[in-house]
Parts: structure tokens; C-alpha cells; sequence
């Protein structure tokens, strides 16, 4: 019986390998023709990506980029979507184009097309892998159904300073993490079938360290080592490539002293030689034309760099199409190299099906797959389990709506910060707000509001408080606006204080110095805590905030991102206690900007951390620890964690060892855990981290419940990059880790032989 198991599964893989190989086969015959029967400057106009947009009358397209459609110029364009500004466009190229050849439609999809789901951060502090991928598949549905083939997502930086300002698009500072989750994302969008019309392309950006800008500044330098490259930065990449992205996009910063965009190493020796990548990249904006600002040389100078080094695509600068014809016939430039880079853009367009149908995806059905109760219901568990409840002092929380409550902040009301500065599509004035949510959800509760303050009063960020953003527009003073939130306060038995960041105060070109509450902000909630009344602070942001003060006044601190579209609902049912909270921060919470960069994954020095040594690495007038360390989260009931128990306290290459522990509901209600699994390799060749996350699960408990997690540790999970680039273990003595966080110490040792 086995052996005909065996023949059948292996007829099967025979015959699926003839599928591909015949796919292949016909794909290589269109395109080689197709090609044959291209000129140099068509084949140089596939290689062109342009931004167009839309006016008041529907889709805005230039007379210039419309002429350079017709002449068979532009490959792509991106910043355009509904079924009629792209059947537009593709009428445009197959009624007026020598070879009708279909664009390309792509459009910054990064949490959400037309229904916007948490921020990236957010979503990671899920850690429901299941949830993040089934949350990028009906996006990448609800996008396709709006006429989109692509998308510049998933963003899996690595990024260990809270004042950039893209921490809100990524999944935080853990390697193993986010890769977890770019492997996810791209799983979602492409289903490993671009012919599949609910599909759309990935993009996985930005390619290299974009993360690891000096000082937290967009587009600034980057500068580290080879091996702190590939062990900590570049896994999330490589995780996206493995799983099947089919395109990947270049960053701003330099790489070893040479942009990315113009980076032979990174392009061309890493990405495909090292990792076999074979779809096609593509320039960051205007990056081509920027390395002239880079001091790289001059437009035809940078244009050269750029190709030879790799890259496929120029977005938006136009380099490619006014330098290479030049650079080609100078022989500066290989035609073989267009050729290349051409074809990898043709094949992209072929796997997506559109030289079948250039209309792929616009079907009558746009309508209902672009919004649907299934889609929200799907937001709502996402943001619902996005939340962190990062302190609750004397069971504040859940809060009893039978007590007078007042609703203080500039955000209880606001509609356009729930969805984060990339809202893609959306219409936020559709949003319901906090507001909107309590009243409907807790219709007989005793609720007050006051507004207390200004969203933002700085005058370097003043302009993000206009009533096109959505922000309240008030002419109040700040003190008369404190003083009604006080005696609104101190006329109720508890108070929940909405505060944090203005939708656009993260994101891409939004990196912040001091990444505290705005100091008016802070000026209501010292008000409100003399009042002496009980505090609940509610924050929406897109980063890790220093919240010290409030930490040491504030009774409960409920961290809920940028939660989305059903945002508002979802934390008035944590609030209440409806849902219980399951969120875990995925990135370390500092008590200060002094404390920059910290992260739980640092190395020790020859003088590690010691309250009892001047002598060692710390600051003298701070603790030294986080505020809040990387997996931390509460939960209105506790659990309980046995101490670790090994199968075995040896390991061998061919023998694993399994780690178990017994996680424990000793509260009163049900309520999901995220258990934690670190590791730390004690001696190594180089020198290795305290602790590297290397398996977690989320599981549910009902009050008084119990459940065994167990965790299979292979050498593969020991492996590091030595010196030489090597990826290897050494054998030698292990600790691990379980817990809630990572600052665990429920730790057993074991050897591997």
C-alpha cells in the first residue's frame, strides 16, 4: 500500500512539474516574439513607471504621459484605480498603440484599499499570523475588483527607533517576526497564482535597510556592517522572496557608501545570485534621478549606474527613457541588459494574465467586492485584537458604564486619525467615530464630553489640524478648553482621555525629535490627574511613545494604533470589557528619546547592564530598562506560567528538543495569550544576542483553564551568519525562554552535541 502512495504522489509531482515546464515553455514562446518584435525604445518605455491622479471630473491624465502612452513608452502607472480610469487608460493602449502592450496599475495598497484595516504596526502586535494574511487576501481582492494589478507593500523594514516616522508600516524590530509576517502578506496578496483576478502583485520594499535611518530622519544615511545585515536586517526580505514575491522595491538610503538604487552588490550579487530572485525591481520614487544628490554624477552617469547595477523599473524621474537610447548605442549600456530587464516587466504582465485580458479583474462585481460585511467583520477582529492594554492599575478596566464617564480629547470625535496617514482610497468621513461607536454600542451609559484641547498646537505641525483633514477646528483658547474638560471631570466617577497623534504625525517624511504627547496634550492630562478622579489614556499613534509620566499617574494605558475603519467600535468594546484585550507590542516602548535606540534583541558588551558597577554600559539618570519591553500586553484576567520543561537537556543534529510549559487562566474570565519562545546562544564565534524570538503561539483559555505549549527546537533555529557570511550553528549550551514578553526569565539550559 505505501509503495502505491508513493507512485501516485510522485506521478502527481511529475505531472505538475510538465504543467509548469509547458507554462514555461509557452510563456518564453510569447514573449519571444513579442520582443522580436519590439524596438529599443519600446522595450526602454516598459521600463517606464509614471504617476498619474485624479481631478474632480474623474481620471487626470497629462497630455504628455497620454502621448507617451501612445508611442508605447510608459510600462506602468501607479496613483490611478476604479474600473473606469483603467479601462480608459488600457483603451488608450490597445486602440492607439503599435503593439498594445497593457500597462501595468499599481497603487501604495499598505493597510487596506477602500476599507482601511489597522496600520502594519498594528496588525503585528496581533501576532495572528492566520489574521494578517487573510486580512492582505481581501484587500488584494477589494484592490483587483478597483482595477489594480499591483501593490507597494508588504513594507518589511526592520526599525528600531521610534522617531522614524514609517514605524507605522512596518511589523517593528523583531527579524523573526517580520519575516513571519512578510511571508504572510505576500501569501495574501498573490495566493502563489498572479492568473487568479482577485490576486495582486507584491512589492516588497524597501530594498536594503530603509529601517535603519540615522536619527529616525526619512531618506536618511545608513551605515552597519555586513553581519549585523544579514543576521538581523535582511531576513524579512529574503522571507518575502522565499515565499513568492514577485517584485521588489528599492530604498532611498545608501548601502555600504552606494544608494540602493544604483547598488550592483545589493541588486544584483545578493538579490539574485545569492537569493535567486526573478522577478523584477523596481526604483522607490524619483530615486534614480536623486542619486544625482547623492553626488553619484550626472543624469546619464546615475542612469548607467542604476541599470548595470540591476534595476528594472524607473519610477516617475523618466532617466531610462530619456539616458539609455544613448547609453545603448555608446555601449556603455548592453542591450542584452535592457532586454533583461525588459522582459522580467513583460513576463510580471503576462503571469497577471493581462495580455489575455488587459481588463483583468473590472467585473460587474466591483461593487459588492469592494465593500462587504465580511470585509468589516475581518477589520473588526483585526482591530479588536490589535489592541494593547499596557497598564491597568486596580482593575480600572473594563469600565462600568452604570458610572458617570467622561469622554475627554481631541480625538473622541475625530474620523481621520482612525485610519493612519496611508488611507489609500478610502473615504474617512465615512469613519465612525469613538464617539459615534459609544453611543450607539453603550446607548445606556451616562457619558459626558469635553474636547480638553487642541489635536496639535505646535506650530511646526499646526498645518495637520485643518478641517480638510479632518480635525476639529476650534478657536477656543487652551486654557477655556482645559478648564471645561476639568469641570466636566470632576463631575464623573472615572474619565477616559483620548490623546496621541494626528493622523499624518507618522508615516513616510513624519519623523518627530521627541516622541512624547504634544505638550498641550500633556497640560489636560496633568489637569485631569489633579482633578483626583480614577484615568483611563487612550492613545492612537502610529509609534511607541514615551510615556513615563503618565505611566507613574495614570491608572490604565490602552494603546490602541491607528486602529482603522472599525477602530472606533472596537475600542469601546475593550474599554467595557466586552472583548478582553490580546494585543503584544512588537516593539520596545522607551522611557525617554535618551534611550534610543533600545531594543530587547541588544548584545552584551565586556561590561553588561549592572545596578550594583558604575562601570557598565547605562545611563545615569534613567532607569535602564524599557518602559515597556518588546511582547508586552495585558489582559483583564492573569496567567500563569509553570517553568520550562525540557524533553531532553541534549541536543544532536538529528535529534530535536522539545520545550514545553504549562500557561495557566488564574483569572476570573476567558482571555487569548501570545506564548513566547526566546533562545540564547551563550558562546558563539561572534557574539550573539541575550535573546532572539524564535516561536510564539496564540492561544485561548477559559477562566481556571490550563494548556501545554510545546515548542520543537532544531539546529536549524540555532543558525546564525558567522564572520565569513557562513550560515551555520555551533554546538555549545543553550537557554530558553518561555513567557508572556521578553522579559521573561522562565528559562531552561540545554547543549547541542
Amino acid at each position: 500500500m505505501k509503495k502505491i502512495v508513493i507512485f501516485l504522489l510522485a506521478a502527481c509531482i511529475t505531472t505538475a512539474c510538465r504543467e509548469v515546464s509547458s507554462q514555461r515553455t509557452e510563456m518564453d514562446g510569447f514573449l519571444d516574439s513579442l520582443m522580436g518584435r519590439m524596438t529599443l525604445e519600446e522595450k526602454i518605455g516598459q521600463l517606464n513607471l509614471l504617476t498619474m491622479g485624479f481631478d474632480v471630473t474623474g481620471p487626470r491624465i497629462s497630455k504628455g504621459v497620454e502621448q507617451k502612452i501612445r508611442d508605447g513608452h510608459v510600462g506602468g502607472v501607479f496613483n490611478l484605480w476604479t474600473p473606469n480610469a483603467v479601462r480608459k487608460l488600457q483603451d488608450t493602449v490597445l486602440t492607439q498603440t503599435r503593439l498594445k502592450i497593457p500597462l501595468l496599475i499599481g497603487y501604495d495598497v499598505i493597510h487596506g484599499h477602500r476599507t482601511i484595516f489597522p496600520i502594519p504596526l498594528a496588525q503585528a502586535a496581533t501576532w495572528d499570523i492566520g489574521l494578517i494574511e487573510r486580512i492582505a487576501t481581501v484587500v488584494a481582492d477589494e484592490a483587483s475588483a478597483d482595477g489594480l494589478h499591483w501593490t507597494f507593500s508588504p513594507m518589511v523594514d526592520l526599525v528600531r527607533d521610534p522617531r522614524w516616522g514609517r514605524v507605522s508600516d512596518t511589523a517593528g524590530e523583531d527579524s523573526f517576526l517580520g519575516s513571519e509576517i512578510a511571508k504572510a502578506m505576500v501569501r495574501g496578496y498573490e495566493q502563489g497564482d498572479l492568473s487568479n483576478e482577485s490576486t495582486i502583485m507584491s512589492c516588497v520594499k524597501h530594498f536594503a535597510l530603509y529601517g535603519a535611518a540615522e536619527g529616525g530622519r526619512d531618506y536618511n544615511t545608513v551605515d552597519m556592517s555586513r553581519l549585523r545585515m544579514y543576521n538581523d536586517y535582511l531576513p524579512p526580505y529574503k522571507a518575502a522572496i522565499e515565499a513568492g514575491a514577485s517584485s521588489i522595491m528599492t530604498s532611498f538610503n545608501e548601502v555600504d557608501g552606494i544608494p540602493a538604487t544604483g547598488n550592483r552588490w545589493l541588486l544584483t550579487d545578493l538579490l539574485r545570485e545569492q537569493w535567486k530572485f526573478e522577478g523584477f525591481v523596481v526604483a522607490d520614487y524619483t530615486s534614480v534621478s536623486e542619486m544625482e544628490n547623492h553626488g553619484m554624477g550626472d543624469k546619464a552617469a546615475v542612469t548607467e549606474r542604476a541599470i548595470n547595477a540591476g534595476l528594472d523599473m524607473d519610477m516617475v524621474s523618466e532617466y531610462f527613457t530619456d539616458e539609455l537610447p544613448a547609453l545603448v548605442k555608446s555601449g556603455k549600456v548592453k542591450e542584452e541588459t535592457v532586454n533583461a530587464a525588459c522582459r522580467r516587466i513583460l513576463e510580471a504582465k503576462y503571469k497577471l494574465g493581462l495580455f489575455d485580458n488587459p481588463y483583468r479583474g473590472i467585473t460587474g462585481d466591483a461593487g459588492t467586492r469592494v465593500s462587504s460585511a465580511e470585509k468589516f467583520e475581518l477589520n473588526r477582529e483585526a482591530a479588536l485584537k490589535s489592541i494593547v492594554l499596557l497598564k491597568n492599575d486596580g482593575r480600572t478596566l473594563p469600565l462600568d458604564d452604570s458610572k458617570r464617564i467622561a469622554f475627554v480629547g481631541p480625538l473622541v470625535k475625530n474620523r481621520r486619525t482612525l485610519l493612519g496617514s496611508s488611507a489609500a482610497a478610502a473615504d474617512w468621513r465615512e469613519t465612525e467615530t469613538l464617539w459615534e461607536a459609544l453611543c450607539s454600542r453603550r446607548s445606556g451609559g451616562r457619558f459626558t464630553y469635553a474636547q480638553g484641547c487642541h489635536l496639535v498646537e505646535d506650530s511646526l505641525i499646526r498645518r495637520m489640524t485643518d478641517q480638510q483633514n479632518g480635525n476639529v477646528l476650534d478657536d477656543r483658547c487652551g486654557a477655556t478648553l482645559i478648564r471645561e474638560a476639568v469641570e466636566v471631570a470632576e463631575r464623573s466617577d472615572v474619565v477616559v482621555a483620548v490623546l496621541g497623534e494626528a493622523y499624518d504625525m507618522s508615516g513616510e517624511a513624519a519623523g518627530r525629535s521627541d516622541i512624547g504627547l504634544l505638550s498641550n496634550q500633556k497640560a489636560l492630562l496633568r489637569a485631569l490627574e489633579a482633578t483626583g478622579k480614577p484615568i483611563v489614556l487612550v492613545l492612537m499613534n502610529g509609534r511607541p511613545l514615551t510615556l513615563q509620566w503618565e505611566d507613574d499617574h495614570i491608572e490604565a494605558i490602552v494603546e490602541t494604533w491607528l486602529p482603522g475603519a472599525c477602530g472606533g467600535s472596537a475600542i469601546v468594546d475593550i474599554l467595557f470589557g466586552e472583548v478582553n484585550p490580546s494585543g503584544k507590542i512588537t516593539m520596545t516602548f522607551p522611557r525617554n528619546v535618551g534611550q534610543i535606540p533600545i531594543y530587547y534583541n541588544y548584545k552584551n558588551t565586556g561590561r553588561p547592564y549592572s545596578d550594583n558597577s558604575k562601570f557598565t554600559v547605562k545611563h545615569i539618570d534613567v532607569e535602564n530598562s524599557p518602559l515597556y519591553p518588546f511582547g508586552h500586553g495585558l489582559s483583564y484576567t492573569q496567567f500563569a506560567y509553570s517553568p520550562v520543561r525540557l524533553s531532553d537537556t541534549v541536543m544532536t543534529v538529528d535529534r530535536p528538543v522539545e520545550a514545553t510549559v504549562t500557561v495557566s487562566n488564574v483569572g476570573l474570565r476567558s482571555g487569548e495569550e501570545t506564548v513566547q519562545f526566546y533562545i540564547r546562544d551563550l558562546v558563539g564565534s561572534v557574539t550573539r544576542p541575550v535573546k532572539e524570538l524564535k516561536g510564539f503561539r496564540r492561544i485561548k483559555l477559559e477562566a481556571g483553564e490550563s494548556e501545554d505549549v510545546t515548542f520543537t527546537v532544531t539546529p536549524d533555529m540555532l543558525k546564525f551568519y558567522n564572520s565569513d557570511l557562513e550560515w551555520v550553528f555551533e554546538r555549545g549550551d543553550f537557554l530558553l525562554f518561555a513567557g508572556g514578553s521578553s522579559a521573561t526569565d522562565n528559562v531552561a539550559r540545554f547543549t547541542l552535541e
